[in-house]
């Protein structure tokens, strides 16, 4: 049984306990949160304690940590919860700062404790069905991925100031998407965006339109198409082309019912967000966790993983300042 303290008692923070609670390898003990009652709330509600961070990551009988607090404190916990000789599972992104997710990524390896990123889409069972198709070589030689990730709508913008900015914050999910289809980083990342949607989000330095192409040493290419406002719902598909056939992950539907009239043909719009679209992703996530641990496994999503999603979320952020192409390699010298 592992024996879990979760740091964080936020919306997100909500789901993981219901995971780390569902999951019969796993014990909820311990919750932390800057937000006292928050905390109490939460451990209420799953049997577990409100305890200090420090108490948490001091207690010998708690096994692991699920970070879940805000990002700006990602790499300071990452870095005591190990050095405690816990195994961790964090939210993305590992740091708004490339520089201080690498120290990080250096300081966790030095004590050999598991460290794992909250990419949860990995575990999406259409998206994991895709990887695993390609991976058998059933379309061939992959030559084309385009990711289409669109929010129903914008964050607050006192949020989007303290994001990181949509490459950091909301394209960072598709970024480690695109090397876990292709199995491979970009050697180029080129980004185009605006502010549409919301002057607001211009005005605060970001923006909520983007496309970015991701160029590879061996030629394929990869597109991902990020907006902050979908009307419809959230919009969450893939494709992937290859020398011999295509793969295709669609959204989710609210239901599955089809009227055809003489009017024409209508169906259900998508989930409206990601609580609804991602919750069986979550869980898979935690199960793949706990059995990885238990086990001595290689964890399926590393923080050398997340790392190379920071890198690319820079990359992009820096070609969409100078307009330009800008490699991989440069951004991480």
């Amino acid at each position: 049984m592992l024996n879990v303290g979760l740091l964080g008692a936020g919306r997100i923070a909500g789901v993981h306990a219901t995971a780390i609670s569902s999951n019969p390898g796993s014990r909820l003990v311990a919750i932390s949160d800057i937000n006292q009652a928050a905390a109490e709330k939460l451990a209420a509600q799953y049997g577990a304690e409100a305890r200090s961070t420090d108490a948490v990551l001091s207690d010998p009988a708690i096994d692991a940590v699920l970070i879940a607090t805000s990002t700006d404190t990602h790499s300071d916990l990452i870095e005591r919860a190990t050095a405690a000789g816990k195994a961790v599972l964090c939210e993305k992104p590992v740091d708004l700062s490339l520089a201080r997710a690498r120290a990080c990524e250096k300081a966790a390896a030095q004590t050999g404790r598991p460290v794992m990123i909250g990419f949860n889409r990995r575990f999406d069972p259409n998206f994991a069905a895709v990887k695993a198709a390609a991976d058998r070589g059933e379309i061939g030689k992959t030559e084309l991925l385009s990711i289409t990730s669109f929010d129903p709508a914008p964050p607050p913008v006192a949020y989007i100031k303290v994001s990181g900015g949509l490459f950091r914050d909301m394209m960072i999910h598709d970024f480690d998407m695109a090397n876990f289809i292709m199995g491979a980083t970009p050697s180029s990342v080129s980004a185009v965006g605006s502010s549409i949607v919301d002057p607001e989000i211009g005005a605060a330095g970001d923006v909520d339109t983007a496309v970015v192409t991701l160029s590879y040493a061996d030629g394929r290419i990869a597109v991902i198409k990020n907006s902050r406002r979908a009307v419809y719902g959230y919009d969450q598909r893939l494709e992937l082309l290859g020398s011999e056939g295509l793969l295709q992950a669609q959204n989710m539907l609210e239901n599955t019912v089809v009227k055809s009239t003489t009017s024409g043909v209508t169906g259900a719009k998508p989930t409206y967000f990601f609580l609804e679209r991602y919750m069986p992703a979550y869980a898979a996530e935690w199960a793949a966790f706990v059995a990885a641990v238990a086990d001595g496994a290689a964890l399926p999503v590393t923080l050398q993983d997340g790392v190379a999603a920071l890198a690319m979320a820079e990359a992009a952020a820096q070609s969409l300042a100078n307009g330009h192409p800008v490699t991989l390699a440069s951004v991480l010298a």
